[in-house]
């Protein structure tokens, strides 16, 4: 972590998929940030465009809440946002399309810590899908945490 980055507090970010686990990060990081100083960089992935819905790619195909269009995911993680917030801690919101590991890997490289939660999927799903999580602990650029199901910040 850079000089400049102790002096602002830690950038912790974290994926929002619309599922329990990663609404369980989300209180987490927030936690984390208020403990220790620091922001928050709330990252919900949508679909591409030209993906169908219910792939792998996306926006929380294995969540309660599917969301596909660019208002209904900034609706969503606002609202997700909301649930979580603590007092005095900066909670920045961003919605981007692409595949979820890939720009979670990519917002890492300015993150002083990745937080995400794990989908319970079988192994056969694991193999073909792949796992964000996964992709995420083998390739960002940051330390990650793995928030396991049923802790709350």
């Amino acid at each position: 972590m850079s000089d400049t980055a102790q002096d602002n507090g830690r950038t912790i970010v974290v994926g929002v998929d619309g599922s329990a686990s990663a609404e369980q990060a989300l209180r987490w990081a927030v936690t984390e940030a208020a403990r220790h100083g620091g922001r928050v960089r709330a990252i919900a992935v949508r679909e591409p465009d030209d993906l169908l819905p219910g792939t792998s790619f996306a926006f929380q195909p294995h969540g309660r809440r599917p969301v596909t269009d660019e208002a209904g995911a900034r609706e969503y993680l606002r609202g997700a946002v909301t649930a979580a917030a603590e007092p005095g801690v900066a909670v920045e919101q961003t919605v981007v399309a692409g595949d979820p590991a890939s720009e979670l890997i990519k917002a890492s490289a300015e993150a002083d810590l990745l937080v995400l939660g794990p989908h319970r999927h079988g192994a056969l799903a694991e193999i073909l899908l792949g796992s964000v999580s996964a992709e995420c602990v083998r390739h960002a650029r940051c330390p990650v945490v793995v928030i396991p199901a049923g802790l709350a910040g």
